[in-house]
């Protein structure tokens, strides 16, 4: 025990993985050697992964829940791995999504297309098969895409979900998905949205011009100890920053466009606005 490690499940989704391993494995009171035994993974391999210094496999994960008894529920490594390893997902996009789960309060801003957590599943469906339609993706990353954002979305139907602020640009809710009765029970779903207690919804109008203090899609996340983490994605990669200055920078001029937004009540408005004329 001399040389035992510290975990931190906070570290990005491999160490969440691997710290959940150990939880499970000492539970049990087994050792790494016993759980080797039990998966036929060498006990090197077991600690590797537990320490983060190893990726999963889903045959890795597989072979651990037939151990633990979690082959097919909703706690199983395979599910983890397979959200940890997903090849449809930017990179370090799977990184926020592990902090997304903890937030407290999100703050989102989106142009061009609804927020991820806001899409019905026509919309989302609208946007996975513009992607296979371009050759961006097949048609089965689509449906791992899709299935993966409606796990998301399950942090907004807990008892408790997190206080969300969504900023959209008005491209978001003018530029046309999927045709008008798609977009219609988006919009619609959109209004839903902004009568719940925990959500907050707002429009930047196209009219506000110079003064959007953001260009790109950006969010912010407040995790339980108050710590706030922004995430921006660029056409490569998506960047998580921790440092406080970056951060408070990107927090600074999300209140900016926040001032210059419309009120949700305004918004609504505008919504529905929008929405006449269709099914």
């Amino acid at each position: 025990m001399v040389n035992r490690k510290a975990l931190d499940p906070d570290g990005g989704p491999m160490a969440a993985y691997g710290a959940r391993l150990r939880r499970l494995r000492e539970e049990r009171g087994w050792t790494q050697e016993e759980l080797a035994a039990r998966t036929g993974y060498s006990s090197k391999h077991i600690s590797g992964i537990e320490i983060g210094s190893r990726p999963s496999t889903l045959r890795f994960s597989g072979a651990v829940d037939m151990a633990f008894g979690l082959a097919g529920t909703g706690q199983s490594f395979d599910r983890e791995c397979r959200q940890v390893r997903h090849s449809v997902l930017l990179e370090g996009f799977p990184e926020y999504v592990h902090q997304e789960r903890r937030a407290v309060e999100l703050r989102l801003f989106e142009i061009g297309i609804i927020p991820g957590l806001l899409q019905t599943p026509e919309y989302a469906q609208a946007l996975a098969a513009g992607s296979v339609a371009r050759g961006s993706v097949t048609e089965g990353q689509a449906a791992e895409r899709l299935a993966f954002l409606a796990e998301r979305q399950q942090i907004l139907e807990r008892e408790r979900p997190p206080m969300l602020f969504a900023v959209m640009d008005e491209s978001c809710i003018r530029h046309l998905v999927g045709g008008p009765a798609v977009m219609a029970a988006q919009l619609d779903r959109l209004v839903e949205f902004a009568e719940r207690p925990y959500t907050v919804i707002q429009v930047a109008p196209f009219a506000i011009g110079e003064r959007r203090s953001l260009n790109r899609p950006a969010t912010l996340a407040t995790l339980p100890d108050r710590s706030v983490l922004s995430y921006a994605e660029s056409q490569a990669q998506g960047n998580l920053e921790r440092e406080s200055g970056a951060v408070a920078s990107m927090l600074t001029l999300y209140h900016q466009l926040v001032a210059e937004s419309l009120s949700q009540a305004d918004t609504v408005a505008v919504i529905r606005e929008a929405r006449k004329g269709m099914p």
